[in-house]
């Protein structure tokens, strides 16, 4: 067995809501061309992310790492904080 770790996804977005105990909310910008008129729209998803250490408040870009499922929707872990923001 190779010591190589298995490919894990990454996502970077913007930290929208703070709710419950070690786990934010974020929104994944992603930009596609659309199949028939040929001009680049913007596609967004959320994904809820895993904060062990609640470091992170609203406004914040953060880099997300898959990970092992911890709830039924959290499948990501915080990797590091990009930028932070203003808290609105």
């Amino acid at each position: 067995m190779s010591n190589e770790q298995a490919h894990k996804r990454v996502i970077q977005g913007k930290v929208v809501t703070k709710a419950g105990d070690k786990s934010v909310t974020i929104l994944v910008e992603r930009r596609v061309t659309h199949p028939k008129y040929r001009k680049i729209v913007k596609r967004f998803k959320k994904y809820i992310v895993h904060d062990e250490s609640n470091a992170v408040k609203v406004g914040d870009m953060i880099e997300a790492i898959e990970c092992r499922p911890l709830s039924k929707r959290k499948s990501f872990n915080l990797h590091k904080v990009l930028s932070v923001g203003v808290e609105a």
